[in-house]
């Protein structure tokens, strides 16, 4: 009888990069929770005056965790964290440390990322590209290794718009080992001043040195059992471990949060486009599976055969508009309204970037000035201009996402459901087909403002907001209502000059 994934994983060892983001703890977490893993090695990166481990056992405050430490309060003492720095030249790993991993781990999973779309380019090519290098280099290392799992982005290859699951070199200037040699013979300077040459189609150096870490895996995986995940943009979770949970303002969450607390009132995007959005523990249940199917092989894959990419992103049968995604994201405005709200949640459209830059000064800029007026005034110290400036600047690096559509082969992921046994499809669900956007967003923004507004689920909360709700609207339209009699006024007294004149 062929093995399922939870016994595949029973007293496994298990390697992860990447630990602390947001995709890494949920897999901790799903690992923990779901499989019979003897140990996971995290490798954390060291900060000043707090120790290491300390952040592991702060998750036992995580609500992330709480369902997993109900059921196994001892669960987070299989966890084992590992001191190491993608941006050092040896990963920050001690020798000691090094020489354990290579005794004892059997499943290797690289995550560790810098995410950010505007990273100065020596250090996305240093976090992203180089320290890929060099986790195949410790991969190779390991004695009892059954399956490394490289965990990319489904837009690594966004110059196309239908990225196939395959590797695609041809995309690069030049090739990541002359890029590698590039960066240690130049200057972080020098490889910044010629970033926009390098980077060439690419939107930006987060997806180029993705491009260029993939290529790594290409040239240099040799025969280590690998394959390749790539999901698409990770948002909050569906139903694992909690419904909606997230913890970062990153992606297009981050509209929605800006948007129900009145920051944000204009978005740009094409009407016609759709989005690629995954729900981070259907990424988390994926690259498990993936694990099992590249761990369970029996020979030795051929240096000369690609590694195997597993692709997660919307099925082409249940695809989610632009339109839709800002119609599900208001849809629930008066339901969960938050109490931090600065003004009216409410929403303009645009098509043309160009009139997104020129109308976000009215509806953003211009009310930031006056938000920072009343601030001034109130003895307090302003921060809209300043919060817009950092908005527009990110809504800026997102733009290229905003207004194009990808279309993802993902035949991998179907194959490997298939696979699945019919327990395993459930425990480790990421049927994108099957999901229910409506109903995954109603979720979602019942989670953003608990986990991000840090707003309490009580009927007072509720309440509350709903009252400020009320109270804003009224303003809101007010307001509105003296402007459109001052723009009736001075174009009626417009009007007269012209007839009398």
């Amino acid at each position: 009888m062929e093995c399922g994934i939870q016994d595949f994983y029973k007293d496994k060892v298990v390697f992860l990069t990447g630990a602390t983001g947001f995709l890494g703890r949920v897999i901790i977490e799903k690992l923990l929770r779901a499989t019979d893993v003897k140990r996971i090695y995290a490798m954390v990166r060291p900060k000043r005056n707090q120790d290491i481990q300390a952040r592991i056992q702060n998750w036992e405050k995580d609500p992330l965790f709480e369902v997993l430490l109900k059921s196994k309060p001892q669960a987070l003492q299989r966890v084992f964290t590992i001191a190491g720095d993608c941006l050092e030249h040896d990963l920050g790993i001690s020798v000691k440390d090094r020489q354990l991993l290579a005794s004892e781990v059997q499943i290797f999973i690289h995550g560790a990322a810098t995410v950010r779309f505007n990273e100065p380019l020596h250090i996305a090519i240093t976090i992203n590209t180089r320290a890929t290098k060099l986790m195949l280099q410790l991969a190779k290392e390991m004695k009892h290794l059954q399956a490394f799992l490289h965990i990319s982005s489904a837009f690594s290859n966004c110059p196309e718009f239908h990225i196939e699951e395959r590797f695609y070199p041809e995309l690069l200037n030049l090739n990541s080992e002359k890029i590698l040699a590039m960066t240690e013979i130049v200057g972080a300077k020098m490889i910044d001043s010629i970033s926009s040459v390098l980077v060439g189609s690419f939107p930006n150096t987060y997806t180029y040195s993705k491009a260029l870490a993939e290529d790594v895996i290409l040239r240099e995986a040799g025969d280590l059992p690998l394959s390749v995940f790539r999901p698409a943009i990770i948002i909050a979770s569906h139903k694992e471990p909690v419904s909606g949970w997230i913890d970062n303002l990153y992606g297009p969450i981050t509209l929605i949060y800006g948007i129900g607390h009145g920051v944000i009132r204009l978005v740009g995007h094409s009407k016609k486009g759709t989005t690629s959005f995954v729900p981070v523990d259907y990424c988390a249940n994926m690259a498990l599976a993936s694990i099992w199917q590249t761990g369970k092989r029996d020979i030795i894959r051929d240096p000369k055969e690609q590694p195997p990419i597993f692709t997660l992103a919307p099925s082409t049968s249940n695809l989610l508009s632009h339109t839709d995604f800002i119609k599900f994201g208001m849809s629930h405005r008066d339901e969960l309204a938050v109490n931090k709200m600065i003004w009216y949640p409410f929403l303009n459209c645009v098509s043309k970037p160009w009139l997104y830059t020129l109308l976000a000064f009215f509806y953003h800029t211009l009310p930031g000035y006056m938000f920072d007026l009343i601030l001034r005034l109130a003895g307090k110290k302003p921060r809209m201009v300043d919060l817009y400036r950092k908005i527009h600047i990110n809504v800026n690096a997102i733009q290229h996402f905003l207004f194009n559509s990808w279309k993802f082969e993902t035949k991998s992921a179907d194959k490997l459901r298939s696979l699945m046994s019919i327990e395993d499809r459930e425990m480790y669900n990421f049927d994108m087909e099957a999901l229910d956007w409506k109903e995954y967003f109603k979720s979602a923004l019942f989670g953003m403002r608990l986990y991000l507004g840090k707003e309490p689920p009580t009927k007072e909360s509720f309440e509350s907001g709903r009252r400020l709700l009320k109270l804003f609207k009224i303003l809101h339209y007010g307001l509105m209502t003296v402007l459109l009699l001052i723009t009736v006024f001075l174009l009626w007294s417009l009007l007269k000059f012209i007839i009398k004149y």
